[in-house]
């Protein structure tokens, strides 16, 4: 809540994105949504569940890793298909490494962005 009851800022928040990109070229390189896929693949150890807690197709998903991947130049996860158990994919120490930075970093980021856009809504709600 950005500001009190009845206020006009009253159901506004203030979201953000944290994404990787070229310096030069501008072109992204790690998007928030290839982010937030990589940390579901590692809390479900599954690309198939990673997309569907993302409501996202599993060809959408694939292809979301595989941009990751092509950009960087690295492997990011370790996928078994699948077989009687059926198959599953992990963050290789690569992708672990990566996903455990951008996990501190938002930490980080949400830390001040809280104190920052709390004084921002303070500002215009005078």
């Amino acid at each position: 809540m950005a500001g009190p009851k009845g206020s006009k800022y009253y159901d506004v928040f203030l979201d953000y994105s944290i994404f990787l990109s070229r310096e030069e070229s501008k072109e992204l390189v790690l998007t928030h949504e290839q982010f937030q896929l990589l940390l579901l693949i590692e809390e479900f150890g599954s690309l198939t569940a990673a997309a569907k807690k993302m409501d996202i197709s599993y060809r959408k998903a694939w292809e979301l890793v595989r941009q990751s991947e092509l950009k960087l130049s690295f492997t990011l996860i370790d996928k078994s298909r699948g077989g009687r158990d059926g198959g599953h994919s992990t963050l290789n120490p690569d992708g672990k490494l990566l996903v455990d930075a951008y996990r501190q970093l938002r930490d980080e980021f949400d830390e001040s962005v809280k104190r920052v856009v709390k004084k921002f809504f303070q500002t215009i709600n005078k």
